[in-house]
């Protein structure tokens, strides 16, 4: 340990302004609403061994699987300067909207560190304009692979002549491969200004002291053998419920989750890569800590996960996932707080735990493509009421202003309002979803990956449960999945899941 309390607090903050100016330049550059207003993308900054050093607060599911993009590009053995790409959820990625730019940061003519921005792109080639096509059976029905591979020309040509978007793709990219710059040059400076050995020897103290502060935490946490199943609502081919089972036991600061009795992998693309699963976990984790400690791979050390190969959280090539990384994620993180609940932790109740994924798409002459996700309601937690309309769990981006998305594309927005009293009741009531209404103007394909329609949010110590949400196509009721062609006229109605309450309502009679 080199650092004293006052040092710790400085160049943890010098690191973390670092990987937040990434995110800033990748969001100003940007050329698509999802990137530039939505904000669906993160940032982070690594040291040479590819653990992380600090992150943007910016997405959990995408933050918390970096470390394994990084490991994959480590495994190519980078040359100081040299960026890569890549999006392939077998070897680093998340699902493949997900394009990863990794730039190995050249420090006085050795890879110093890697900066690392990944950002979920609305077209990435695949069976369906978004690519995200709801029944996808494998992988490639869900967009061009990449594994990681350098980032030259030829590269994008390849991913560009893939895509229905490739002039908004293309500046997507220039806005990623610019914050990865940018990382650089901060880490540089930051050497320039404390050497490199001292900014190395800060970098490795603030993931150590990380580590220390979570074990202890953890360590204050009784959960031995705690369980919970939880249900995903179909896959997109079999519309039948799907179990997440999970056992937690916190050992010596160690939280441990292990998922044998989930179900094995589905037709569908709810499958999800175990990166993305430890990803969900760690989010969880997170939650149980208290806020002055650093998000670095120090906490990723106090967390072990298991699953059985092959199964729903676990999943083997070529099982598509683009539904695992926006859904089942959400489920992931729900089924180990439940857990927690059950064995008496006092952790928030369910939030709306799906992201209500939308993709509208039009092919051809003049293509375009657009991807949102919706918010809801927040769980309840012990002495406050749950937030209404809010992105919840794994996803933290933001919404698309009604002007940009009206004026970008053939959309009316009709109606977009709090769903009230969708949040459940309980001495703290959960948070209420929203009423987000589309009428299409033009020909259209559409994609609804979305989760509790039928299986509300929970409360927790005697709180109620949030409403479930509906899809509503034209006034008739939709799967939680599902795709369809949109006429002009034809209006899309979301209504998202409100959160669970906590603790008993006093004033509810009977």
């Amino acid at each position: 340990m080199t650092l004293d309390p006052v040092g710790l607090e400085v160049m943890g903050h010098a690191f973390a302004s670092i990987a937040e100016e990434m995110g800033l330049v990748l969001i100003h550059s940007a050329l698509s609403p999802n990137i530039r207003e939505r904000r669906d993308c993160s940032a982070a900054l690594f040291d040479p061994d590819g653990e992380m050093i600090a992150q943007a607060a910016h997405i959990p599911v995408h933050l918390g699987a970096l470390a394994e993009s990084v490991a994959a590009v480590r495994s190519l053995d980078p040359r100081p300067g040299d960026v890569f790409i890549l999006n392939d959820p077998y070897t680093g990625g998340s699902h493949l909207p997900d394009l990863t730019v990794i730039g190995a940061i050249e420090v006085e003519g050795r890879v110093g560190g890697y900066s690392a921005v990944r950002a979920h792109h609305s077209d990435v080639g695949g069976a369906q304009a978004g690519s995200m096509p709801a029944g996808a059976r494998e992988i490639f029905a869900e967009g061009i692979v990449l594994p990681p591979v350098r980032w030259t020309p030829e590269i994008e040509r390849l991913l560009l002549a893939n895509v229905r978007t490739p002039e908004v793709r293309r500046g997507d990219l220039a806005a990623q491969r610019a914050a990865v710059e940018r990382g650089g040059e901060g880490l540089r400076a930051l050497v320039a200004r404390y050497g490199r050995d001292a900014a190395g020897a800060a970098a490795r103290d603030l993931i150590e002291y990380a580590e220390r502060r979570t074990r202890a935490a953890l360590a204050k946490v009784a959960a031995t053998g705690l369980r919970a199943t939880d249900w995903l609502e179909g896959d997109g081919v079999d519309d039948v419920d799907l179990p997440i089972t999970v056992r937690v036991d916190i050992r010596e600061g160690v939280f441990h989750a292990d998922f044998a009795g989930t179900a094995p992998a589905a037709r569908g693309n709810v499958n999800c890569p175990l990166a993305v699963t430890r990803a969900a976990v760690l989010f969880v984790v997170r939650t149980l800590l208290p806020e002055d400690v650093p998000t670095n791979g120090g906490v990723q050390r106090a967390v072990r996960v298991a699953a059985p190969e092959g199964c729903l959280v676990h999943a083997r090539y070529p099982s598509a996932v683009a539904a695992g990384n926006v859904e089942t994620s959400q489920r992931i993180a729900d089924t180990v707080l439940l857990a927690l609940a059950n064995g008496g932790i006092p952790v928030p109740a369910q939030g709306q735990g799906t992201m209500n994924n939308v993709t509208f798409g039009e092919v051809g002459r003049g293509a375009w493509t657009y991807y949102e996700t919706i918010g809801g309601g927040q769980g309840a937690s012990r002495g406050s009421n749950g937030p209404s309309g809010v992105h919840v769990g794994m996803s933290n981006t933001r919404n698309t202003p009604i002007e940009v998305l009206e004026m970008e594309y053939p959309l009316r927005l009709k109606t977009y309002a709090l769903r009230r009293g969708s949040g459940g009741m309980g001495k703290w009531s959960g948070g209420e979803g929203v009423i987000r209404e589309f009428e299409a103007l033009a020909l259209m394909e559409l994609s609804v990956l979305a989760e509790r329609r039928r299986h509300a949010a929970a409360g927790v110590a005697g709180g109620a449960s949030g409403a479930p949400g509906r899809t509503l196509l034209n006034g008739a009721a939709l799967p939680p999945k599902v795709g369809a062609r949109l006429e002009p006229g034809d209006v899309l109605r979301i209504e998202t899941p409100g959160g669970g309450g906590w603790g008993p309502n006093l004033f509810e009679r009977g």
